[in-house]
């Protein structure tokens, strides 16, 4: 299957070992020797109505890529898992602070 590179930043970006979303790939990284993609890239979620900036990005290396479908790109790297772990148990102390 054939696809463009803005194809690519279309597709949701989903983890096959824990079902998370990633998000969306913001970029993809090339090997500007070997003329292959090397991996994409996940732009970090904006925080708090943007005013505290960005997460921080982080790269999916391209052999992590299980498959590439219409509409969704499957991962399979631990990696993502433990970012989205963080991401809840940050999300848990906001609201413990907050709400009692």
């Amino acid at each position: 299957m054939l696809t463009t590179f803005g194809e690519i930043l279309e597709k949701e970006v989903i983890n096959v070992l824990d079902g998370s979303s990633s998000g969306f790939p913001g970029d993809v990284l090339f090997d500007t020797e070997t003329r292959k993609i090397a991996a994409i890239i996940i732009k970090g979620k904006p925080g708090f109505f943007g005013i505290f900036g960005r997460e921080e990005d982080f790269v999916i290396n391209w052999d992590k890529i299980e498959t590439i479908g219409k509409d969704i790109i499957l991962v399979k790297t631990e990696e993502c898992g433990r970012i989205h772990k963080e991401k809840i148990n940050i999300l848990q102390k906001f609201l413990n602070f907050f709400l009692p």
